[in-house]
Formats: structure tokens, sequence, C-alpha cells
């Protein structure tokens, strides 16, 4: 997830995981790096991990972090602050930007309008499936 400080990424997070059925808290892993989640779904059991990379200042903390093996073992990885990682994240299925209305020129001022909005591309066959069912 993409998006300016403020831009609401652990809010899109938290409605995630509230609608997959999670009704504990979810709190910002800004320190922890990662918050890890255990969902049981339609489909069965869903591992699912919060990441904030925004305290990374260099990509070779992602991997000197070992984060690599949450995103072999099939689980549903959200990451805030992906760019932080560099390329070593590798090509996700999804990528969502959150943007005050006015970044993207719609009309009136941000103290006007409420809400954000959200941008979504697939980059792969499973982000296009998910798109589709949305």
């Amino acid at each position: 997830m993409i998006g300016d400080l403020g831009a609401g990424k652990t809010t899109l997070v938290r409605a995630t995981l509230r609608a997959l059925g999670h009704a504990g808290r979810v709190k910002s892993p800004t320190y922890t790096l990662v918050e890890p989640y255990s969902l049981v779904i339609e489909s069965g059991p869903l591992d699912v991990y919060h990441f904030d990379l925004y305290r990374f200042a260099d990509p070779a903390e992602w991997a000197d972090a070992g984060f690599r093996e949450y995103f072999d073992a099939g689980a549903l990885c959200l990451v805030e602050w992906p760019q932080q990682a560099g390329g070593l994240l590798g090509v996700p299925d999804l990528v969502f930007q959150l943007s005050l209305p006015d970044e993207h020129g719609s009309p009136g001022d941000s103290n006007e309008e409420e809400g954000r909005v959200l941008t979504a591309r697939a980059f792969s066959e499973t982000g296009k499936s998910c798109l589709e069912r949305c």
C-alpha cells in the first residue's frame, strides 16, 4: 500500500482484516515491523501478515530482517511503504495507492472533501482475479 503519512493505509488494512472476519485489535506495526493474524475463512485457515516498512532506510534492511519466508508461505501479506524495500519484494499481486481527493485534481479543497481516492492495480493473474471479484 502506497500513500503519504495519514493517507489511510493502516485503516485500509483494518477494514480488510475485519472483512476477513478478524474481530480483535489491529495495531500499526510501525515499531514491530510486522503484525501476524491467524484467521479462518470459508476456504480454511489463512495467515495474514501486516508489514510497515516506513522505518527502513535501506532495502538491505528488508533482507536482513528475514521477512522473505512470510511471502513464500502462501499467506496474505499486506505491506505499507513497500518502496522502502526497493525491488527486493518482487512483483506484487496487487498495489493499492491511497491519496487525498485534491491530489488527483478533484474539485474543492481537502478541508471540504472527505474520504480518500483508492487506486488499485493488478500485476498478476491472482491480482486480476481479485479485482474482478470486487
